[in-house]
């Protein structure tokens, strides 16, 4: 049902009529219940929206203290009206959120098996993989973990996760290790959590109250042996076959494609990169410049011939940070039928860098592109409960740091000095979690329900279907 063959008469009151999603949107109302707990913190007088006093029983607890205090610091900052709030959760729970680049909720590392790994005289690159590996696949194989992983996805209402899938780099070896771990998670919680494949699946996520994952590579995979260009391609058609559905043009360094956003001299996009885009057009990969120079990602967007995206990323016109995009740059990637979606990192918002400014920074592509060119790309993530526990279960280096802080400063790191300093508010206030009062202040600044609709999930959901094949 793509749409442009008809799937826009499917509408989202249909959606709302289905049994199971009904079922699953008064638990994302009960899960959402601790904003009740907030008012005298926030100096609100908040209560829980009627939808929210189902009787049906919810599998899943409300938001933990963790949760609850995040959007503490959020309402602190918003001072909605309980009008506004009552609307947004209401709006959020019947949304199709679509998330723009992001990370599923990271799972604790296990404090025993990783201080067996380091007395088995691991290396500092096996520790590194082995504590990556725990934080993405935990979910699946450890009880605990999957409550908590599971807590928190519902509890941001969010429904699909363009997940980072890849790696930073073009080795297809480097890049396949994040892919075969999130594709475990997905086999192994299938019922609750599945892999996309094409955009329907994440329609029919939302009808029946499951969570999906769609996966997108970081990198664009290089055979590296640079005999011609189809050869040297070739790698993007099997990651798509594999399930990776959007790629980075570069990250933050220079590569073959062309120039990153870390690099002092942007060189543009390369011609080997103008064969990589026409490649990942052809074959049904989004094309992502979020980590690219400005010039490399304004190229980018003239090459292509699809819908292509900054996944998470800034307005430059408010902040000049090297992560945002001028609006230059925007309205090229606005006219290829594109979006950018902003992030939650503070440092790269400016100002106070907090929940507030965020929403100024989706304000200002609204009223400057149009609201169908804007999406939430958090570039964040839930982190569990229990990693601090088991993290002290884990040994002293000789030198005094902790087995699990082995990596040093990485190449594609090296990043250019940066003077923001945001609020110490800032970072909470913009926690994954407070999916819910993105809406809610969206609500608050006066967007049509139409467009905040299309912000949370289903501008990403075209863009998807106009490029996957």
């Amino acid at each position: 049902m793509a749409l442009g063959d008809g799937g826009e008469s499917e509408t989202w009151l249909t959606l709302m009529t289905t049994r199971d999603h009904r079922a699953t949107r008064r638990q994302f109302l009960r899960t959402s219940s601790g904003l009740a707990a907030l008012g005298a913190a926030s100096g609100l007088n908040i209560h829980v929206p009627r939808a929210a006093a189902a009787t049906d029983a919810s599998p899943l607890s409300p938001p933990n203290e963790r949760i609850q205090k995040a959007r503490e610091v959020a309402l602190s900052v918003l001072k909605p009206s309980q009008k506004d709030i009552d609307h947004g959760m209401e709006l959020h729970a019947g949304s199709l959120v679509f998330e723009s680049y992001g990370f599923a909720p990271r799972c604790a590392v296990d404090g025993d098996a990783f201080r067996a790994a380091v007395d088995a005289g691991a290396s500092d690159a096996e520790l590194v993989d082995l504590r990556e590996e725990m934080s993405m696949t935990r979910g699946a194989t450890d009880a605990a973990e999957r409550k908590e992983f599971l807590e928190a996805f519902r509890a941001a209402g969010v429904t699909c996760i363009f997940q980072n899938a890849g790696e930073e780099g073009n080795d297809p070896l480097r890049l396949i290790k994040r892919l075969a771990r999130f594709t475990f998670t997905t086999d192994m919680l299938r019922e609750e959590l599945f892999k996309v494949v094409r955009p329907d699946d994440i329609v029919a996520a939302k009808k029946q109250g499951r969570l999906c994952l769609c996966f997108s590579g970081n990198g664009v995979p290089l055979a590296q042996r640079w005999n011609n260009v189809r050869d040297e391609l070739g790698f993007i058609r099997i990651f798509h076959q594999l399930g990776i559905r959007m790629m980075h043009v570069t990250y933050n360094r220079r590569n073959p494609l062309g120039d990153g956003c870390g690099e002092e001299n942007d060189g543009g996009l390369s011609d080997f990169g103008h064969a990589a885009i026409e490649e990942m057009n052809r074959v049904g990969v989004i094309v992502d410049v979020a980590h690219s120079g400005w010039r490399t990602s304004l190229e980018a967007a003239k090459a292509s011939k699809k819908p292509m995206v900054a996944s998470h990323t800034t307005a430059a016109a408010l902040y000049r940070h090297f992560r945002g995009k001028p609006d230059e740059v925007i309205r090229a990637i606005c006219d290829t039928g594109g979006l950018v979606g902003i992030c939650c990192i503070p440092r790269f918002l400016g100002g106070a860098g907090d929940i507030g400014v965020f929403l100024d920074h989706i304000g200002h592509v609204v009223k400057n592109f149009g609201a169908e060119h804007v999406a939430i790309g958090c570039d964040t993530s839930y982190a569990s409960r229990n990693d601090e526990a088991e993290r002290k279960k884990v040994p002293k280096r000789a030198d005094g740091r902790s087995a699990l802080s082995v990596q040093g400063a990485r190449w594609e790191h090296l990043w250019p000095a940066e003077s923001a300093k945001p609020a110490p508010h800032a970072e909470a206030s913009l926690a994954w979690t407070n999916w819910p009062l993105f809406t809610v202040g969206m609500v608050q600044r006066g967007l049509k329900d139409d467009d905040i609709r299309k912000i949370l999930g289903e501008n990403m959901l075209r863009v998807a279907r106009e490029n996957f094949s």
